[in-house]
């Protein structure tokens, strides 16, 4: 055996070459492109004669090889038709389709042979075989049709049509017909052959095209009879409204609206509303344009039936949907309807089961109320009001009561409204709040419910009693406010004062009920005591909203004309908060104020807040106060004082900062935006001085420290020689 040679360096090559850079070199290189072959002149006949023979030869070996390739077959007989060998091309084919006869390319290679050669004959002879044997190769009789029409042989085409029809093709070919007899004027033609399409593809698109046709040609009566015989066709089981639509549209150009009208109705009447959402589309276009106000009415009436019988196919027991149903079938008069629709609707019985398996289910109990109460027996109305409110919510969390608390409220307004029993009413309000549970929760509108229902039996003082009542076991603010705006309305104001006094004790944090309370002062002309309130409520320890009430309590004092007073308030409000709006707030005021001086005031404002904010290392709010004091100085200032705002103006710079996530770590960069103030910037020197002192004294207790170190190792050197 021969030795193999041992590589002795199994390392990796410094330079790898890969796959990809092997297949670039190739192609760049071209390695596998053969040079073409040098182009034969042929000079004689001998020589020509010699290459057909070849070629023959290296023909015939490839179609013994592979016969059933049929693209050896094309390229056979077209090298023969290049050679001006047409009866040798052609037998080629004849052989060709000995072997694939169904062969629609070969069919039509053949063919193009014979037009291309101008053998008229032979190219038709070959288009009978071909559509003899392949009828629904629809490329056959196209190309032949047009052949014979192209040669002028005009009632040719037309049998050729007429073969082609006779074996029911898609809708592309009867149109193709059509075209072909409009092109030379055959009207009634191409009406006899509408008259068959129709009837072979009875669909409501070709329908509209027959219809169309008639119309397009002045035939107004033709295109009509055209739609009449489409619906007597089509019946009333498969209407479809696209053909009703296009029936009521051509009617309507033909400025016969009347027509049109009945057309939709009939429609309307006949097909699923469901299938019907264009057809009431065009019918409220058709009468927005050409009706008057009935029947624009009858058109939405009409809609919006169909938008409730959805509804109601959705949610049989929607009794909403059904009263909504009613009263609109009852606006219309028709007896027989509203009987049919009342009957349709009572046939619906509320989900009993559902209220035996689930007594809480209260949706459940209001539809079978309004079921019951649409009968009109009292007594069956409150049997079932007893039902429904002795199931009491299994526990005491106050969202499972939300619901169940209105089967109350109904129970009483049908006592008061519908009874007019005013001691069986009370009885139902009254058993209603024995029944909450007042320590855990309370709902404010049924102790207000109650307390308007007798005020409007002149009962006041059971009203009051009751709402004194509701504030002693269970005092809510929507209570407080509404005994107040009732004892407003009966100009009780001594009872409003004890009464916000009472809500104050309860709830001294609520700024609205101080503005209020002064607001009510203010209307009765007693400022004293309004001010009195606002001293009172901004000394409060807990608020929240004080800048709601210093605000008010400003504004009270300047529509009493108390300007000093208000400067006074602005004074103190910044002693507790150093807000930017606050100062915005007060240099506004000290504009508006009447002195004469009010422009220096509110420059000397600006100024003031300019060096509060500048201590407090405030940036943004900064920026917004020096904007404001830019506009006021550029609507009451001058330019000295406009250029001294502006140089006060910072400059917007991008900066970068580490993140850290909540456990310490890093979490990589983020960007943010900075202002440097030109005022801070000036007091940056020193700082840099500061900084350049302190990092020259570092630098010199380094070297001291390396020139003892250096001392050390001499005196070590000299010891050891």
């Amino acid at each position: 055996m021969p030795k193999v040679a041992k590589v002795k360096n199994k390392a990796p090559a410094e330079i790898q070459i890969t796959a990809e850079q092997l297949l670039r070199e190739a192609k760049e290189r071209d390695l596998e492109i053969l040079p073409p072959p040098p182009k034969q002149k042929i000079s004689d006949p001998d020589e020509l004669a010699d290459y057909q023979h070849r070629k023959r030869r290296a023909f015939e070996d490839n179609l013994r090889k592979n016969r059933s390739v049929i693209s050896n077959w094309l390229k056979y007989a077209q090298w023969e038709e290049s050679q001006k060998e047409v009866q040798r091309a052609r037998s080629i084919y004849e052989r060709a389709l000995d072997v694939d006869h169904r062969n629609i390319t070969l069919w039509l290679k053949y063919t193009e042979m014979e037009m291309r050669n101008r053998q008229v004959n032979h190219a038709r002879n070959l288009w009978d075989r071909a559509v003899t044997i392949l009828p629904r190769a629809n490329q056959f009789w196209y190309k032949y049709s047009y052949m014979e029409e192209m040669v002028g042989n005009i009632a040719g085409a037309r049998q050729v049509f007429d073969r082609w029809m006779e074996w029911e093709p898609d809708e592309q070919a009867w149109l193709t017909y059509i075209k072909f007899e409009l092109r030379y004027k055959e009207i009634n033609r191409a009406r006899t052959i509408y008259e068959r399409f129709v009837y072979v593809h009875p669909d409501v698109r070709n329908w509209t095209k027959f219809a169309k046709f008639e119309e397009q040609h002045g035939f107004i009566s033709g295109s009509r009879k055209v739609f009449e015989r489409s619906v007597e066709f089509f019946g009333e089981e498969t209407m479809d409204e696209k053909l009703y639509i296009a029936f009521a549209k051509f009617e309507e150009n033909q400025r016969e609206h009347d027509r049109a009208r009945v057309i939709y109705k009939y429609a309307l009447d006949h097909i699923p509303k469901d299938r019907a959402q264009e057809l009431y589309k065009a019918y409220t276009i058709h009468e927005k344009k050409y009706g008057d106000r009935t029947g624009i009415e009858d058109v939405i009436v009409s809609k919006r039936k169909f938008q409730y019988e959805e509804e109601i196919k959705a949610n049989p027991t929607n009794y909403d949907a059904w009263f909504d149903y009613l009263r609109l079938v009852e606006s219309e008069g028709n007896l027989d309807s509203i009987r049919e629709t009342y009957e349709r609707a009572i046939a619906n019985v509320p989900p009993t089961k559902e209220i035996k398996a689930n007594p809480t289910n209260y949706d459940a109990w209001f539809d079978y109320l309004r079921l019951v109460e649409s009968e009109g027996n009292l007594d069956s109305i409150r049997e079932t009001y007893e039902r429904a409110i002795a199931n009491v919510p299994p526990t005491k969390e106050k969202q499972f009561w939300r619901r169940y608390i209105y089967l109350w409220i109904n129970y009483a307004l049908f006592e008061e409204l519908e009874a007019e029993d005013e001691e069986r009413t009370r009885q139902v309000y009254r058993a209603c709040l024995e029944l909450l549970p007042h320590k855990h929760f309370t709902f404010s509108k049924i102790w207000l419910l109650y307390a308007q229902f007798e005020i409007r039996n002149k009962n006041l003082t059971m009203a009051r009693k009751m709402l004194g009542m509701a504030l002693g076991m269970c005092p809510k603010d929507k209570l407080y406010r509404g005994y107040i705006d009732l004892e407003i309305q009966l100009r009780e104001f001594d009872r409003c004062r004890i009464l916000y006094e009472k809500f104050l004790e309860f709830g001294p944090e609520n700024c609205v009920t101080w503005m209020r309370f002064a607001e009510l002062e203010t209307l009765l002309g007693d400022t004293d005591r309004a001010r009195a309130i606002y001293e009172l409520a901004v000394n409060q320890p807990r608020l929240d909203m004080p800048e709601l009430l210093w605000k008010a309590y400003i504004d009270f004092e300047v529509s009493l004309g108390e300007t000093e007073k208000a400067r006074e308030l602005y004074e103190r409000l910044l002693e507790r908060t150093l807000h930017v709006k606050v100062w915005m707030s007060y240099a506004q005021f000290e504009l508006a104020s009447a002195d004469e001086s009010n422009v220096e005031l509110a420059r000397r404002v600006y100024e003031r807040a300019n060096l509060s904010l500048r201590g407090a290392n405030e940036k943004e709010e900064r920026v917004l106060l020096l904007e404001a004091w830019r506009e006021f100085e550029t609507q009451h200032g001058d330019e000295s004082s406009l250029n001294n705002v502006i140089k006060k103006m910072p400059r917007r710079v991008k900066k970068r900062q580490r993140v850290q996530a909540d456990d310490g770590t890093e979490e990589g960069w983020e960007e943010f935006f900075d202002y440097i103030f030109p005022e801070d910037e000036a007091t940056k020197p020193n700082l840099k001085l500061l900084e350049m002192a302190k990092a020259w004294k570092k630098q010199q207790q380094t070297n001291d420290e390396e020139k003892e170190g250096n001392d050390d190792d001499d005196d070590d050197d000299s010891n050891s020689s």
